[in-house]
């Protein structure tokens, strides 16, 4: 992997942490591969489900740490990225971290799979209570 595909990666985690910030669906969507998905509550989700699953969540600011990136060789990586959410209204937070896998593209480095896991104040590491975000019904 190069300097600059890491600067890369860096980059498009930092356009999924501005725009999840500022409500930009279009921006957010733009990070993932046509097929991605995200992980939480228990469940994987499609990316033509998470407008949804974002529109339910807490709004706030998401401040994410620098990713640890390990590529193949290929058009293949994964990461880790620690996040910090805080809660726009209470100010109350949420810390863990992020699970990814990317692919290059086309149009460059894009998230291909992205999985919460949250650190909860006990020291357990869990992807959320699986009751936190309801399917709309199909």
């Amino acid at each position: 992997m190069t300097t600059d595909d890491l600067v890369e990666i860096q980059h498009l985690l930092a356009r999924y942490a501005v725009t999840i910030t500022r409500g930009d669906i279009d921006g957010l969507l733009a990070v993932f591969t046509p097929d991605g998905t995200y992980s939480a509550f228990g469940d994987t989700y499609p990316l033509a489900e998470f407008p949804a699953l974002v529109a339910a969540a807490p709004k706030g600011l998401f401040m994410t740490g620098t990713p640890v990136v390990e590529g193949d060789g290929g058009d293949t990586a994964t990461g880790t990225q620690p996040l910090c959410f805080v809660d726009h209204a209470t100010h109350d937070l949420r810390i863990g971290y992020y699970t990814d896998t990317y692919v290059r593209t086309d149009d460059g480095w894009r998230l291909h799979t992205r999985a919460m896991t949250f650190i909860r104040r006990s020291g357990v590491h869990d992807s959320g209570r699986p009751h936190a975000f309801e399917r709309p019904a199909v």
